[in-house]
């Protein structure tokens, strides 16, 4: 179920509009002031990947390979 953000053209409030797969359509206006134009934003991640533990629960594998060296990252959350 992806969550899209949205920026209203009209007020500039920000918000998310929740589309799930049995939804063929969204009410798609501004949340504060119901004006219908909007844009769509680009959202910004909500993780950080370090090159060591630092307690954040990510973990870092690094080995050599035909490239030189290659590192896998570990990153906390399903799989």
């Amino acid at each position: 179920m992806p969550i899209y953000e949205f920026k209203c053209l009209k007020c500039n409030e920000c918000f998310e509009i929740l589309f799930t797969s049995a939804q063929d359509t969204a009410e798609m206006k501004c949340s504060k002031c119901n004006a219908l134009e909007i844009e769509r934003i680009l959202s910004s991640a909500n993780f950080s990947v370090s090159s060591g533990n630092g307690g954040t629960g990510t973990s870092t594998q690094t080995r050599s390979c035909s490239s030189g060296s290659c590192t896998t990252y570990d990153i906390p959350g399903p799989r």
